[in-house]
């Protein structure tokens, strides 16, 4: 497998790429007009007829990349696709991406009499039957849709000749990888392959060594790396805390085009209904939405007065909006690989943006696996005066419970509770669910009272006698 290096390459144009004044003329209607690394290091060795694995981050032009030169090498070649058959066929992970991918296609060859089709799960398939019918040039799919179509007798794929696996590794991590093989049995062997990915694990190297032909690996960026475009913070704040610092943060200076990403879909309703009860108009998108709602969701986002878009990261990698000026982390993920795909939405096509996180105690290995990945520490913003290093330290060798109903350690009784959530009483605190510190100056997560008044109080518990301790 021949690799190429990160060093630049000295392409200033479009042109310079062997591309047809067609695909130029299209370029320059969608206002480009410097290729990216991606772009000038894939492009000629595609029109070249290689195989080739492209890693590049996030938001680097991967779509054009691919794009461009299978344009370019269908009009070099035409020919009209048979019914229910194409000539390119694209893989993708989402819905979102599967329908972003066809636009780019639609936009790069729309003078070049190319026809295009998109198909994916989630919506009514006649109209994606029909569109088949006659054959189309460019296909892009999601696996399941496509097998499913393939099984009918709708789709046929004997005669593609050029294979994108768009995300790879994305598809791999959401359980694609056999129906990824049994498509690939499907095609005929004398076929170009292409596989981007924004990262090159184990997995998809076997699935390029698998279906891939002495393919030419391109690296653009150290793997994982944020585009340089993105100024990244967090805050260490309480799980109790976060809604709050979340509606300043979209008061303040994230009024912007703004991406909240939680892990859950649950977790993205719910932040949804508390932004509505605060007056910030958002729209939440995610697996369980249906295929019309997440349109809508999207469509609103990107309309000119930009609200909030709440995500789960299924959506990560789908989403393509011009604009954004902040991604939020409301919760870190469990991959730290997922926490660069996540504030690649931010930052694109040589715009600025501002990656913000939210991390609470429990979060804290998660934030460490993170800046492991960027090896360099995140940059950290106003730190509550009750998240303080002793506490980092102990929450780190778990020494608190986390978030959740407060703890009675001894000496605490069935007193009074506190509109902070101390965890000095058996019942729920007023403030909601508060970690509360555990006797023997363990610690939790508490939302801090003003001005330290949290420390001070488990402070002056620790040092009374015990049977004076519960009139704190």
């Amino acid at each position: 497998m021949d690799t190429t290096t990160t060093s630049p390459v000295s392409v200033n144009t479009f042109s310079e790429l062997g591309l047809t004044d067609l695909l130029l003329r299209a370029l320059a209607a969608e206002g480009y007009t410097v290729p990216t690394p991606i772009q000038t290091r894939a492009v000629p060795p595609i029109l070249a007829g290689r195989d080739l694995i492209g890693c590049a981050q996030t938001g680097t032009g991967k779509t054009a990349a691919f794009a461009l030169p299978l344009i370019e090498q269908m009009l070099a070649t035409p020919r009209k696709a048979a019914p229910r058959r194409c000539r390119t066929l694209v893989l993708a992970p989402t819905r979102e991406l599967a329908g972003q991918i066809l636009e780019g296609f639609n936009a790069y060859g729309r003078f070049a009499n190319l026809s295009a089709a998109v198909i994916y799960g989630g919506v009514s398939q006649r109209p994606q039957a029909t569109a088949l019918q006659r054959g189309v040039d460019v296909l892009v799919a999601t696996p399941g849709r496509l097998l499913d179509l393939v099984g009918q007798r709708l789709v046929d794929l004997r005669t593609v000749e050029f294979l994108v696996l768009d995300e790879a590794d994305r598809m791999l991590d959401m359980g694609f990888i056999q129906p990824i093989r049994k498509i690939i049995g499907m095609l005929p062997t004398d076929r170009q392959t292409l596989l981007f990915s924004a990262t090159l694990p184990a997995e998809v190297r076997s699935l390029a060594n698998d279906f891939l032909r002495d393919p030419l690996e391109i690296k653009t960026a150290p793997q994982a790396t944020p585009a340089d475009t993105v100024t990244q913070s967090v805050y260490f704040v309480s799980k109790a805390e976060k809604k709050a610092k979340l509606v300043e943060l979209l008061r303040g200076e994230a009024s912007g085009r703004v991406i909240v990403f939680t892990r859950t879909k649950h977790g993205a309703d719910k932040l949804h209904r508390d932004l509505d009860k605060a007056g910030i108009a958002a729209a939440a998108i995610h697996g369980n939405k249906s295929q019309n709602q997440r349109e809508r969701a999207l469509a609103a986002f990107k309309s000119p007065r930009p609200p909030v878009l709440i995500a789960t990261d299924i959506a990560a990698r789908g989403i393509d909006v011009d604009e954004v000026s902040h991604v939020v982390n409301y919760e870190l993920p469990h991959e730290p690989e997922t926490y660069v795909h996540r504030i690649g939405r931010t930052g694109r096509a040589g715009l600025t943006g501002a990656a913000v996180s939210f991390c609470d105690h429990e979060e804290r290995p998660r934030l460490a696996a993170i800046e492991r990945l960027l090896r360099r520490a995140i940059p950290q913003r106003n730190e509550p005066p009750a998240w303080n290093a002793s506490m980092a330290t102990e929450s780190d060798r778990g020494g608190g419970r986390g978030e959740g109903r407060p703890s009675r350690g001894r000496g605490q009784g069935r007193g009074q509770r506190t509109a902070q959530g101390n965890g000095q009483g058996r019942g729920r605190p007023q403030g909601g669910r508060g970690a509360g510190l555990r006797r023997e100056g363990r610690s939790g997560s508490e939302a801090p009272k003003p001005e330290g008044a949290a420390t001070a109080t488990a402070t002056a518990a620790r040092k009374l006698p015990r049977k004076h301790r519960r009139a704190l």
